[in-house]
């Protein structure tokens, strides 16, 4: 790795330990704004979502079946079906949508 290749690692870490550091020292009393304890509370979720959106779409060969496993796990998700659940057949979905884009 070059010289850049350690910048861009230097400036991650930085940043990272920014992030992390700066609210716990910045904050000493508990949150009460209604509003920022909600937004605080949906950080991890959001970033958790920005991170995999991408991944779903573009695991697999055949960019409809990535979307079409997306719908039914939202589908799933909303109706109350576990993780279990919800990860079976989003894979199904998957080998399914796959398997008839190779077929046709």
């Amino acid at each position: 790795m070059g010289s850049m290749g350690w910048g861009y690692v230097a400036v991650m870490a930085g940043v990272t330990f920014a992030t992390r550091a700066l609210p716990a020292t910045l904050i000493r009393r508990k949150v009460t704004n209604r509003f920022l304890r909600s937004f605080l509370y949906y950080v991890p979720y959001v970033t958790l979502a920005v991170m995999t959106f991408p991944a779903i779409l573009g695991a697999t060969g055949v960019p409809a079946a990535g979307a079409i496993a997306l719908l039914v796990g939202i589908a799933l998700a909303w109706r109350g079906a576990g993780l279990f659940e919800v990860s079976g057949a989003c894979c199904a979905s998957v080998l399914a949508v796959t398997l008839l884009a190779q077929a046709l």
